[in-house]
């Protein structure tokens, strides 16, 4: 059984509405359904606008989705009370794509990485100071410095910090949405090695939600490929990258940067109109499924 399994998830949010009009409602996520096996990091790529970040949120309840099932662990977690998915937010944590604007700035780092312990009531104050300079050591940072402000840290140190923040609680499962995007390229390999370090040390399973193909590439093991709130292919990432079946697949991996800047390149501009909005998910190699 996977650890994770998102089946026909939709999301629509209305915009556009006014005193006198009904307003618009798109379809932010699509009936989205994919599994996540327990120690898998499963990678969801799509351009900005998507529906990626969006699935994400919906899979931990900080968006409430509009239809579909969210299983964790065999449980339904949209069935939840308020009560029992604060619990299970304990196994599920999020790791935000800008370390700028995710941690308070009015919070000194102590303060951020232990405010989880401190809403669920885990252990006295001086284990929970223990757990925090554990939890500052585990992600590479020096304990010295728990008594800074977020503007003291450098944009790496600070997705460290919510990194150690969504390590808190002990969780399985965690949802990395766009971990390294907003940092300098010399700091996202350390970063990176960093999550794939703390997954074998700690049996973590990843959703890890990014644009840039080329990491996903090297550190996920199976990808879906998302265009306008739906997944168009979905399978092994070695299967995509050396065979991509569906049109959008195509395009995006065309975009990729050459190592050699004087290769000769194909860039591919999708055609909107190539795409069959209505094709289901057809197996087309084991394990591999594109919506042609």
């Amino acid at each position: 059984m996977p650890l994770v399994d998102v089946s026909h998830l939709v999301k629509h949010f209305v915009r556009d509405a006014g005193l006198f009009r009904a307003g618009t409602r798109v379809a932010a996520v699509d009936d989205v359904s994919f599994s996540i096996d327990e120690g898998e990091t499963f990678g969801l790529v799509g351009e900005s606008g998507s529906g990626k970040t969006t699935t994400g949120r919906c899979m931990l309840r900080l968006v409430e989705p509009t239809s579909g099932e969210v299983r964790f662990r065999g449980e339904n977690l949209l069935g939840f009370s308020p009560g029992r998915m604060r619990e299970a937010r304990r196994q599920m944590q999020i790791v935000f794509q800008d370390p700028y604007s995710s941690l308070n700035p009015r919070m000194r780092a102590r303060v951020i990485v232990e405010e989880p312990l401190v809403i669920h009531k885990l252990g006295e104050r001086a284990a929970r100071r223990e757990r925090v300079a554990e939890l500052f050591q585990l992600v590479g940072l020096d304990p010295a410095h728990l008594e800074r402000f977020p503007h003291e840290f450098s944009g790496g140190q600070r997705q460290r910090i919510g990194l150690a923040r969504a390590l808190a609680l002990n969780p399985s499962f965690l949802i990395l949405d766009e971990p390294v995007s907003a940092l300098d390229v010399s700091v996202q390999a350390q970063v990176v090695n960093l999550l794939m370090d703390l997954q074998e040390r700690l049996k973590l399973t990843y959703l890890f939600i990014a644009h840039d193909l080329r990491l996903v590439e090297h550190i996920c093991s199976r990808i879906a490929v998302m265009y306008l709130g739906k997944i168009v292919e979905l399978g092994p990432a070695a299967a995509i990258f050396a065979s991509p079946q569906h049109p959008y697949t195509r395009a995006l991996l065309s975009a990729i940067p050459l190592p050699d800047p004087d290769a000769p390149r194909h860039r591919l501009v999708l055609d909107p109109a190539s795409v069959n909005r209505a094709a289901a998910l057809k197996e087309v190699s084991t394990g591999h499924w594109a919506a042609i």
